[in-house]
């Protein structure tokens, strides 16, 4: 099994979830270990926990609109740059909870950062620098955000 059950699930998740606005750009959910998550060590590892981070990504594709907005202009989402820091393992079964925040942009980059806990526990940190493609090449963050506030405007999320 790989991570399309999951991907659907947190799309489905995401639906009924309350909408990111970009003014705090911010996601936070729980997951579980299961068995196709862990290495031969019996752990998560280090390019699960990056795959982990993709997943945390769509949530805030999804809530915030900006998965409708790339399917509108034909954009897809790049990662330049990521560095993760390991802290503590997962195991079996262990629920551990993902938090991302896009606390900054600049003319070419999202800026990111990830965080895993379990319970109390730190289990590990990254940062990241990802980019919006078009076909005509990267997307400058401030139309991608003009983008998405112009969506949001026609949810009437105002009452």
């Amino acid at each position: 099994m790989n991570l399309y059950l999951r991907m659907l699930w947190i799309y489905w998740r995401a639906r009924r979830a309350s909408v990111i606005t970009p003014d705090d750009l911010r996601n936070e959910f729980s997951l579980r270990v299961w068995p196709n998550d862990l290495d031969v060590n019996l752990h998560v590892n280090n390019g699960r926990f990056l795959t982990l981070c993709d997943l945390s990504r769509f949530d805030l594709f999804v809530r915030t609109g900006l998965l409708r907005v790339m399917k509108q202009h034909g954009w897809m989402p790049l990662i330049a740059y990521h560095d993760m820091t390991y802290k503590a393992s997962l195991t079996l079964f262990q629920e551990y909870t993902i938090k991302m925040h896009i606390h900054d942009y600049d003319e070419k980059y999202f800026y990111s950062r990830h965080e895993f806990t379990r319970g109390d526990t730190q289990v590990a940190i990254g940062t990241s620098r990802s980019v919006i493609r078009g076909r005509s090449g990267v997307i400058p963050p401030q139309r991608v955000a003009e983008a998405v506030e112009v969506l949001q405007r026609s949810w009437n999320l105002n009452p």
